[in-house]
């Protein structure tokens, strides 16, 4: 049912995140993840409904709909835990407290252009990924 999968919010201009991204479809083995950039209008329309400034959170975002969002660190961890590889190191650092988990994300996600580079635009999926995006 399309109304309960997870929604991945991501910087659509960012080429780690696109990076991420295809991860995640290639590894998303229940079908359990749709993806939306952060800029595009039913992102902004997402943000909105859930009053998240971007402001303060430019970072990956996961929706779980009728029960939580998801930032930074703890988003991506909860994104790992669904992910074939990555669901036992997921759960493990989980536990870890979430201030000091997003120093490491905050220092990456701080440093993803100057790393990884930047797209002129977000991108667009290919014919066969479409219906992972929303």
């Amino acid at each position: 049912m399309e109304n309960y999968k997870k929604i991945i919010l991501f910087d659509g201009v960012c080429n780690l995140c696109n990076t991420t991204v295809q991860f995640v479809i290639k590894n998303d083995k229940e079908d359990r993840f749709r993806f939306t950039p952060l800029q595009s209008d039913t992102g902004k329309k997402l943000l909105t409904e859930r009053n998240i400034d971007t402001e303060d959170i430019d970072s990956i975002i996961l929706i779980e709909p009728n029960v939580a969002y998801y930032t930074k660190s703890t988003a991506a961890l909860e994104i790992g835990k669904y992910l074939k590889g990555l669901s036992t190191i997921s759960s493990i650092l989980l536990w870890l407290p979430e201030p000091l988990r997003d120093i490491v994300y905050d220092f990456f996600a701080k440093n993803r252009y100057k790393w990884y580079g930047k797209k002129e635009s977000c991108m667009i999926p290919t014919e066969e990924l479409k219906n992972k995006f929303i």
